[in-house]
């Protein structure tokens, strides 16, 4: 029987996070693994996996907050706008007049705070139901709809000059959804001189830190968050009794309990330190959201 739970994981690069999924399915002996977003194949760091029963947890966990770390190259386009594309432009050696610390300074703040963004074309986003990446591999030119991201931090931390290009290497701390990479051709068009980025890496996805993930030769016998653990990150935890839990688990509403949650959700745990769920207000009272399949003792 194998146990639910939350396993972070440190992908590599070259390797999809589908590849990490299926790693984790031999590893663990079970079909039932998902994960609460997608890294690119030339990025590393954090992926979030859930195990058996967990992955109901996971979408929980999509719409978190993320950090990277990233290097983004001004000075040249790709068709990708990372480092997998093939370059499509080269700055001329007069664009660079204007690029200065000050005017580095007034992109980045540009591009920080609540913004609107077009995603990058070559990404996994459907337009009439086909990634855009097919499409864009199909030579087709795609370009998709703004949307609305935020950016709380965007710090360069280190920087580094080349043969006509100039590398920065950035913290950026941002709501899900944000394309780094549409954030290196967005500073590389304001500067004039083009951008894309050459190295990403996330370290934070909500409360789950790349410092506590295992790698991927590390997957046997891996230690996992229980779905108690995890969701108490996530969540507000709510102690409930055995009655209480019961009740949950055969959907019944928690009369006039609302006033016990700080937030919209809660993460509902039971006397024997086990998810019961995650419960939610409905007027005075609480209900299940999401119930966690019971394991057999």
């Amino acid at each position: 029987m194998v146990s639910p739970g939350i396993l972070l994981v440190d992908k590599p690069a070259g390797l999809t996070s589908h590849d990490v999924v299926a790693r984790t399915r031999r590893a663990f002996g079970t079909r039932k693994v998902g994960h609460a977003g997608t890294l690119d194949p030339m990025a590393t760091g954090l992926l979030v996996l859930g195990i058996e029963g967990a992955t109901r947890l996971l979408t929980y966990v999509v719409g978190a907050d993320k950090t990277y770390h990233a290097t983004i190259r001004l000075g040249q386009t790709t068709g990708s706008d990372d480092a997998d594309g093939e370059i499509t432009a080269q700055a001329a050696p007069d664009a660079w007049a204007g690029v200065t610390p000050e005017a580095i300074a007034a992109g980045i703040a540009a591009l920080t705070g609540n913004i609107s963004q077009v995603p990058s074309a070559v990404s996994a986003i459907k337009v009439d139901g086909q990634r855009a990446y097919d499409r864009v591999r199909a030579g087709e030119d795609v370009v998709l709809a703004a949307r609305d991201v935020v950016v709380s931090r965007f710090d360069v931390v280190s920087e580094r000059a080349g043969q006509g290009t100039h590398d920065l290497d950035v913290i950026v701390d941002c709501s899900s959804g944000t394309y780094i990479r549409a954030l290196a051709r967005d500073l590389g068009a304001a500067l004039g001189v083009g951008g894309h980025l050459t190295a990403l890496r996330r370290t934070r996805v909500g409360p789950f830190d790349v410092e506590d993930s295992v790698t991927i030769d590390a997957l046997e016998g891996a230690p996992t968050l229980t779905p108690a653990e995890a969701a108490g990150r996530i969540l507000q935890p709510l102690p409930v009794s055995s009655d209480e839990a019961r009740d949950l688990r055969h959907g019944k509403r928690l009369g006039g309990q609302a006033a016990r949650l700080e937030g919209a959700l809660a993460a509902a745990i039971d006397t024997d330190g086990d998810l019961v769920g995650i419960v939610e207000k409905r007027g005075p009272d609480l209900k299940s959201a999401m119930n966690m399949p019971q394991v057999a003792s």
